[in-house]
C-alpha cells in the first residue's frame, strides 16, 4: 500500500512537464555520478569545494534549511529551493526514503539541471 501512494504522489509531480525535465536532468546527474545525496553530505562536499549548485526540496526541516542556506552563503555556492518534495527528488535519482538536499558537482551537467528549472516563482535561487 505504501509503495502505492509513494508512486502516485510521484507521478503527480510528474505530470508537469518542467518537472519532469527537471527529475530527468537529475537522473541523469546520478547515472553519471556527479550527485550528492542528503544534507550532511552536501554540506562535506562544500568544505571541499566541489559543489557547483545546490538543490533543496520543498519539505525541509526548518533546521535543515537554515544549515544549507548557511554553508551555501559562506562558500558562495548557489542555493535553489525546488518545488518538488524530497520523496519525488529521492525516486529520480534511484534512492529509498525522502532527499531533503542533492548537489551537483558537474559544470556542464549543472548547467544542465539549471537550463530544465522552471521559470515561475516556485524555484527561489538565494544570492549569496
Amino acid at each position: 500500500m505504501r509503495c502505492t501512494m509513494l508512486w502516485n504522489r510521484n507521478w503527480k509531480a510528474m505530470k508537469s512537464d518542467e518537472n519532469r525535465a527537471l527529475l530527468f536532468a537529475f537522473g541523469l546527474c546520478a547515472k553519471a555520478g556527479k550527485l550528492v545525496y542528503g544534507v550532511p553530505m552536501v554540506c562535506e562536499a562544500l568544505k571541499k569545494q566541489k559543489v557547483m549548485a545546490v538543490f533543496a526540496a520543498a519539505d525541509n526541516a526548518p533546521n535543515s534549511a537554515k544549515r544549507l542556506l548557511d554553508r551555501c552563503a559562506f562558500y558562495g555556492v548557489p542555493l535553489y529551493e525546488l518545488a518538488i518534495d524530497g520523496d519525488t527528488l529521492s525516486g529520480a535519482v534511484g534512492k529509498s526514503g525522502r532527499l531533503a538536499a542533492l548537489a551537483v558537482t558537474d559544470q556542464s551537467l549543472c548547467q544542465l539541471v539549471l537550463s530544465k528549472l522552471p521559470k515561475n516563482t516556485e524555484n527561489d535561487k538565494h544570492e549569496n
